[in-house]
């Protein structure tokens, strides 16, 4: 019966976008803001061709669009196209090898052990953990309302979403001291990680090493300092824990039978870290400034959270059947997605569709562009309350909407941040109204994620 009721009735709108500008005035306006946001650098033309060149540069970037094509690049069965150098040069001195950057048969065994720490009934568990974290920060919602002023929208989430994490992952909250400083670490390398920079994307060849400021490495060695210690108190004789870390100690290689040694331990759940706290926490700032602009999205979600839960307090059972929330979640992901570029590197010369593609080209596939490319979806720059609602799942092609990824390579957190961000915004949007500070100018820019490029600022009321 929930399936068959009627969403909300809710008005198309597009939220900030950059403008689209023909090549080169794309090239000036990406390199002259000094920002290293590559959403700027795409072209007009990228949202609407299949497979063609971003640019002109030593090391040859193809932009592939092909709905088919991603998903044999991203599947990749032969190891052609490994994580890019780039990439893998601007995490590894955070997350090692782990599964977020290794390839080939180190990611295969990485995955078959780690997938098992988020299956249902881990997350069933999780849940309490998640409710508790919510609890709290709302506590510091009361505050800021009590206190009449506003409060950067970026910083909540990701304070919100890093206590989940820690309590998911640790059983400590993010108050705890060593929780905190990871934290407050991670806050520096996101800000300061040399991700990808124009100037060496058009100029250096493939491989190239990536220098990291000191300030990088330094928050990187006080992270892994710090979850050595968590990890550590998780390895004592007579810790009992039942959280993700436990399950990744437990985990064991299907063939030699040994488990992850403790360097592997630490780059694992610096994963999870990054991932689970920093990817949630970017959808999320999108998701509460379309609540914040639009009242009436926000008004659907209460709508729906009075319905399925009848007036019990929202548990684990019901967030399966809330699903304009999650569609309000997906929709975020759709238009800013986490992970704005895919980058892959040609292990070898190869050919994509009709295409040759040469050694140390990078291969880059970016959800920003097919997530809103003209051939793939009606009103792509539209923010579309309800285009992920059960009854219209069959036009959206799987292969064309990628915030986890796709194929065997999809994040293992994927539900994980589902039922995590389902619950956020159906709670907080029970309890407040949210209004955007005026005189902002919202950006979305590529950094580690897709973010404002200022922090948004927001006031909350109660409801």
């Amino acid at each position: 019966m929930l399936n068959k009721v009627a969403p909300p009735v809710c008005e198309l709108f597009e939220p900030p976008r950059p403008k689209s500008l023909g090549p080169l005035s794309a090239l000036l306006r990406a390199t002259f803001t000094g920002d290293s946001n590559l959403i700027g650098l795409l072209p007009k033309e990228a949202y609407t061709m299949k497979i063609g060149n971003l640019g002109y540069s030593r090391r040859s970037i193809v932009i592939i669009n092909d709905a088919d094509e991603v998903r044999k690049i991203l599947t990749d069965p032969l190891d052609i196209y490994p994580k890019n150098d780039l990439m893998v040069g601007a995490l590894a001195p955070l997350v090692g090898e782990s599964i977020f950057v290794s390839s080939g048969d180190k990611w295969r065994k990485q995955r078959a052990m780690v997938a098992p720490a988020f299956n249902h009934m881990k997350l069933s568990l999780a849940f309490d953990a998640m409710k508790a974290a919510v609890d709290n920060y709302e506590t510091v919602i009361d505050n800021h309302i009590n206190a009449d002023e506003s409060f950067s929208l970026d910083l909540a989430m990701s304070h919100l979403t890093a206590d989940i994490i820690c309590r998911t992952v640790f059983s400590t909250p993010l108050q705890s001291d060593i929780a905190r400083e990871v934290f407050d670490a991670f806050t520096i390398f996101e800000k300061s990680v040399a991700h990808v920079e124009i100037r060496r994307l058009i100029m250096e060849p493939a491989w190239s090493e990536i220098p990291q400021p000191d300030t990088v490495l330094d928050a990187c060695e006080r992270i892994r300092t710090h979850l050595g210690k968590l990890v550590d108190g998780h390895l004592k004789e007579d810790a009992d824990y039942d959280d993700i870390a436990n399950a990744i100690i437990n985990a064991r290689d299907a063939e030699s039978g040994e488990p992850f040694c403790r360097k592997e331990l630490i780059d694992q759940l610096g994963v999870f870290f990054l991932a689970g706290h920093e990817t949630t926490a970017s959808a999320l700032t999108w998701g509460f400034y379309v609540l914040a602009t639009r009242p009436d999205i926000l008004d659907g979600i209460r709508q729906e959270v009075e319905r399925v839960t009848e007036g019990s307090p929202i548990g684990f059972q019901h967030i399966r059947n809330l699903h304009f929330t999650t569609s309000i979640f997906k929709e975020s992901m759709r238009l800013y997605p986490p992970i704005t570029f895919i980058p892959r590197v040609a292990a070898e010369s190869t050919t994509i569709g009709k295409r040759k593609i040469k050694k140390g080209a990078m291969v880059m596939i970016a959800p920003w562009v097919i997530h809103r490319h003209h051939d793939y979806w009606e009103n792509p720059n539209s923010f579309d309350a309800t285009r992920f609602m059960p009854h219209r799942e069959k036009e959206i092609n799987p292969n064309t909407y990628m915030p986890f990824g796709l194929g065997p390579r999809v994040c293992v957190g994927a539900n994980f941040a589902t039922i995590e961000a389902t619950l956020i915004l159906a709670r907080l949007a029970m309890r407040y109204d949210f209004s955007i500070e005026p005189e902002q100018t919202i950006t979305p820019v590529a950094r580690l994620t897709t973010r404002p490029r200022e922090q948004v600022q927001i006031r909350a009321a109660l409801h």
